[in-house]
């Protein structure tokens, strides 16, 4: 059995803190921060398996579906699209 990256504890958490409430699974704020939490474990992967390319495909279709839901939650409400990048720490 693999180690898993996420619990499900954990993922109630991120659901919980940037969701509203653990059940809202839907919110593009929690996906956000979900997909975030997955980026970065990729990205620490991929630092020491470099050529594992399937693992870069999956982590840059990622990347372009959490850009994507950014871009609705800045075309929504560009103060909460502030928060939630400061608060994730995605942009420098």
């Amino acid at each position: 059995m693999s180690k898993r990256y996420l619990s499900t504890e954990q993922k109630k958490e991120y659901f919980k803190t940037y969701g509203g409430s653990e059940t809202n699974t839907g919110s593009s704020h929690a996906q956000v921060a979900l997909l975030t939490a997955r980026v970065n474990h990729l990205s620490g992967h991929l630092k020491s398996n470099p050529k594992d390319h399937s693992t870069r495909a999956s982590l840059l279709k990622m990347v372009g579906q959490r850009k994507r839901l950014l871009q609705f939650i800045a075309a929504h409400d560009i103060l909460e699209y502030r928060k939630l990048i400061e608060k994730l720490g995605i942009r420098k």
